[in-house]
C-alpha cells in the first residue's frame, strides 16, 4: 500500500475508534461490576446481563481495531524501520489476542452470576471462588498483561514518530511520557491487584490519544518529513 495523504487520516480514524471503544467498554464494565466484593460483583452482573454483554462486545471491537492499527503502523514505517516495525506488529497482535482472550472470563461470569442468583446468593460457596478466578484471575489479570504490550507498542510508535518527524516532536514526547506514567500503574497492579487504577497516572494519556487521532485526520503527516524519508530509502 502506498503511503499517501489518506494514510494518516485512516490511521487517525482507527485510532479514535479504538480509543472510544476502549473507554466505552471499561465504563460499561465498571458500571456493571461496581466496587464491592466478588459476591456483590456477581449480584450486579446478574442484574445487568445486557450491559455486561455489550461491554464484552465493545471490547472485542477494540481488539479488532488494534489489529487494524497494527497493519497501518507497519505500512507507515516498515520501509525504513523494518525490524522495529516487525517487533511492533508482533506486540500489536499479542495485545489484541490477549485482550480478546481476557473476555472469556467475562463471558463465563454471566451464566455463573445467573446460577448464583438462582441459588439465592449464598454467602460462602464455590460461586465466590469461581467468580474470583474468572474476574480477577482471567478477565482483569489478562487485561493488565495486555496493557504491557500496549505500553511496548506505544513506546515504539511514538519513538518512530519522533525519529521521522511525521508529527511534531512535542506530540511524540507527550506520548512517550504519558505511556511511561501508565507503565508505573500497570506494573503496580500486576504486582498487587489491590493497588487498583491510579487515575492521575492515566490523565496525561487520555487526552493524548484523542488529540493524536484528531491531529492525524486534520493535519496528516509532515510532507517534508515524508519526502526526506523517501529520499533516504531511495539512496539506501
Amino acid at each position: 500500500m502506498k503511503l499517501d495523504k489518506n494514510t494518516p487520516r485512516l490511521l487517525g480514524l482507527v485510532q479514535l475508534i479504538v480509543f472510544s471503544a476502549s473507554i466505552l467498554s471499561n465504563l460499561l464494565l465498571t458500571s456493571v461490576v461496581g466496587s464491592g466484593n466478588i459476591s456483590s460483583i456477581l449480584v450486579n452482573i446478574s442484574n445487568n446481563i445486557t450491559m455486561m454483554r455489550i461491554s464484552i462486545i465493545v471490547e472485542l471491537i477494540t481488539s479488532i481495531g488494534i489489529i487494524f492499527l497494527a497493519v497501518m503502523f507497519y505500512i507507515v514505517f516498515y520501509k525504513k524501520y523494518k525490524i522495529i516495525s516487525l517487533i511492533a506488529l508482533g506486540c500489536f497482535f499479542t495485545e489484541a489476542i490477549i485482550l480478546a482472550i481476557s473476555k472469556i472470563g467475562a463471558f463465563a461470569l454471566i451464566p455463573l452470576s445467573i446460577k448464583f442468583a438462582e441459588a439465592g446468593f449464598p454467602e460462602s460457596s464455590y460461586f465466590q471462588t469461581l467468580g474470583d478466578l474468572l474476574y480477577y484471575g482471567i478477565d482483569r489479570q489478562l487485561y493488565h498483561i495486555h496493557m504491557l504490550f500496549f505500553i511496548l507498542v506505544g513506546i515504539l510508535w511514538y519513538y518512530l514518530f519522533y525519529k521521522t518527524r511525521y508529527i511534531p516532536r512535542i506530540i511524540s514526547v507527550w506520548g512517550l511520557l504519558a505511556v511511561g506514567l501508565i507503565s508505573i500503574n500497570v506494573l503496580l497492579v500486576l504486582y498487587n491487584r489491590d493497588f487498583g487504577s491510579i487515575i492521575i497516572l492515566f490523565l496525561p494519556y487520555m487526552p493524548f490519544e484523542l488529540f493524536l487521532g484528531v491531529w492525524l485526520i486534520v493535519k496528516g503527516f509532515n510532507s517534508s518529513a515524508i519526502r526526506a524519508t523517501k529520499t533516504e530509502i531511495t539512496q539506501a
